[in-house]
Order: C-alpha cells, then sequence, then structure tokens
C-alpha cells in the first residue's frame, strides 16, 4: 500500500474550465475623477478632497461632506489587510493599486482565477444618495461624470469589470433617460435606491416608476439594491449596536445589521406584490448574505395569512423566479443555505477591496464548501446564474 496521501483539491481545481463571475466588488475613486472630468465652471463644485491631515474628506459643491478622506480599501499596497476602523483614513497611495487601477485590477483577477467582476462606487454613497445633500443639476453632473468614468473603465478591462451606473433616482425621466445613455457604453445594471419613500419620493412599488421598470425589462438590466444604498440602511449601521461600544465592536455589529437591512428590503420587495406586474424584471440583493432568505420567505408566509393577506404568486414561487442573493463569508452553512434557497438563486462575490472581502484569495476560503456542492451547482452559484442575470458572455 502507498505511504502517499492524494492531495486535497483545490477550489481552483474544482472550478476549472468555469469562469467565475464575482458579483460584488468597488472600485476606489481616485481623487481626480470628477475634477478631471468636469465642465471648468464645475470643477470646484465637484467631488473632491479638501483639507489636511485628520480634517481631510470628500466634499461637494460648497464644501458639503460626503465621505470620509479614505480610499475605502482595507487591502493595503503590500498586500497586506487591515482590520478595523483604520481603514476609513486610508488614502490613495496607501492602498492596493488594484483598488483604484483598472489594469492592475484585472491583473489580480487574473491572479486570483476570475473572470469577470461587477462593481459599485463608495464616495456618493452606494446607490449615490449622498448626491442629496446638494442640488439636482450638481448631483446630476456628478453621477453622470462618474458613470462615464466607469464605461471608461469597463472598456479599459477589456469587458472583465462592469460597473453598476447610479442614476437620479430623484426623477423616474432622468434616471431612464441616464440608463439609455449608460446601455450606450454597454451597462449591464442598474444601482437604485430601495428607500426612494424616505425622500417624500413614491415607494419602489408604486406605478410612479414603471417607465424605469419597462426600460429594464426591455433591455434585460437587473436592478441591484447594495447593502446601505439608502439613509435608512445606512442608520442601521449606528443604530445597531449598544452604546459604550469601541469603533471596532459598533463596526463587526453595524456590519451585521447592514446585511440583515437587506432582509428588509426584500420583504418590502415580495410583500408589495409589485414583482407579480414585473415578473421578467430581475432584482438582486448585493452584499447581504443568504442565510436569511428561508427564514424571511417562511415568517412572511406565515404572517401573511394571519394577516388576512393572499397573493396571486406566492413569496417563494416570486423570489425563486426574479429575485437573486450574493454571498461571500457564509461557509459553515453554505452547501444547506444554496440547496434551501435554491441554486439557480445564489451568487458569489468577494466584496473586495472593503473590510469585509475574502483576500487574498476568496475562491481558496470556499474550498470546503466548493467540495460539497455538485459540478452543475457550482457552475450556476460561482458562473452561470450571474451570466443570466448580467449577459455576460462565458462561452
Amino acid at each position: 500500500m502507498s505511504n502517499v496521501t492524494a492531495l486535497k483539491p483545490t477550489a481552483r481545481d474544482m472550478l476549472a474550465g468555469i469562469k467565475i463571475i464575482d458579483v460584488d466588488t468597488h472600485i476606489s475613486e481616485w481623487p481626480g475623477l470628477w475634477t478631471d472630468r468636469a465642465p471648468a465652471a464645475y470643477r470646484d463644485q465637484m467631488p473632491r478632497i479638501v483639507g489636511e491631515g485628520k480634517d481631510r474628506k470628500w466634499v461637494i459643491g460648497d464644501g458639503i461632506f460626503i465621505y470620509n478622506t479614505g480610499a475605502a480599501s482595507a487591502v493595503m499596497k503590500d498586500g497586506s489587510k487591515t482590520r478595523g476602523v483604520d481603514f476609513i483614513m486610508t488614502e490613495i497611495p496607501e492602498v492596493h493599486v488594484a483598488s483604484y487601477d483598472v489594469h492592475a485590477r484585472v491583473k489580480m483577477m487574473d491572479e486570483q482565477g476570475i473572470h469577470a467582476q461587477i462593481a459599485y462606487p463608495n464616495v456618493l454613497g452606494f446607490s449615490g444618495q449622498n448626491a442629496m445633500k446638494t442640488d439636482p443639476e450638481l448631483r446630476l453632473m456628478a453621477m453622470q461624470i462618474f458613470n462615464d468614468a466607469m464605461g471608461d473603465y469597463q472598456k479599459d478591462s477589456g469587458q472583465r469589470i462592469f460597473p453598476m451606473p447610479m442614476l437620479p433616482w430623484w426623477d423616474v425621466e432622468e434616471s431612464v433617460k441616464e440608463l439609455e445613455r449608460c446601455l450606450k457604453w454597454g451597462a449591464k445594471g442598474i444601482n437604485w435606491n430601495p428607500d426612494t419613500h424616505s425622500h417624500g419620493l413614491p415607494s419602489i412599488a408604486d406605478p410612479h416608476w414603471n417607465p424605469l421598470w419597462e426600460a429594464c425589462v426591455a433591455n434585460n438590466l437587473p436592478v441591484n439594491f447594495h447593502i446601505g444604498a439608502s439613509d435608512e440602511s445606512v442608520s442601521w449601521f449606528f443604530q445597531g449596536s449598544l452604546p459604550g461600544f469601541s469603533n471596532d465592536q459598533q463596526m463587526a455589529m453595524g456590519a451585521v445589521m447592514l446585511f440583515i437591512g437587506n432582509l428588509r428590503v426584500m420583504g418590502n420587495v415580495l410583500a408589495s406584490r409589485f414583482l407579480e406586474k414585473w415578473p421578467k424584471l430581475n432584482i438582486v440583493s448585493v452584499e447581504s448574505g443568504a442565510g436569511w432568505i428561508p427564514y424571511l420567505l417562511e415568517a412572511l408566509e406565515y404572517m401573511s395569512v394571519e394577516s388576512g393577506l393572499s397573493y396571486e404568486t406566492s413569496p417563494s414561487e416570486v423570489f425563486k423566479r426574479q429575485i437573486y442573493a450574493c454571498t461571500f463569508f457564509e461557509r459553515k452553512n453554505f452547501v444547506d443555505t444554496v440547496r434551501r434557497v435554491g441554486a439557480d438563486n445564489i451568487m458569489f462575490e468577494t466584496d473586495f477591496p472593503h473590510p469585509a472581502c475574502l483576500y487574498p484569495d476568496g475562491l481558496d476560503y470556499m474550498v470546503d464548501a466548493i467540495a460539497a456542492l455538485t459540478p452543475e451547482e457550482r457552475f450556476k452559484v460561482f458562473s452561470g446564474n450571474a451570466a443570466r442575470v448580467y449577459n455576460i458572455d462565458i462561452s
């Protein structure tokens, strides 16, 4: 009998031949992103970094604070990963070049075995909600400049990185116009605020938004609800922990509450029944994990019955037909979650380069969970579902 022990298959061994798509990453905005592209008359109004030392910050308009000075990257220039809240003060020169540089990002993707990425912003808020602090004309210009920069980023990546454009969600007509503009550079979805009603606008379930949903369906674009993409969603981060917590304790508990915040968002999407009228509109719950979904569906259906409500199509059926979840840190119960939620409705993400990201090798982190999946499940979760939802060629 041979004394040689067979080597354990690596994650890449088990995913060989699968073009992996990472459905949630972020691009660290560089200092000149807006000012270098803005008309001269507006450069001193665009998002920019001002101040010195601890007073440095991103501002818009006449010095209105919108974001801390950090590059929103916990991955440092030397490849190490910082822990805790220290990342909020790190700037572009200190962080990993792949956080912001497109060519370095593609190189890192190749090294990590990632075929494509979906990408989101930071400075203006995940749906651009921080821009509400200034007038509509200025915030629209800031979004358009960002979207144009992301269109160039997608092109320069060789169609490997697909940023989700921000839309002026305070105006449905302008949102449709901006969507049509972004389609010209190949946008694969939209990034949307789940709590438009908190700004005195109709809720996302109101027919007011039908022109936008119609445009999304016509162009096969998913509607992405990223955690923390509204003022209400972000409030969970600050209100979800006990008084007296250290910054690091607040960060840990606040992050958990951000994840769970999308339970509320998805619950409202289902309870409102508006997807019954839009059976071809795809919804993505981004960076929220997936373990809470079976609970949400069972609880919502139980409480609906107890409240005397009925559905033309049950929440579970609507979810299976139209809603997708992105998961990254969940591995202990990953296989059970995939099978309870449905292998057709789960997608893989790393959240690079944020503090919670799977780094330096997200696939290796998931190796044991991958081993327990069937080949068909591996393909769907790590590639096929994302390719279908975002219309990405993996042939």
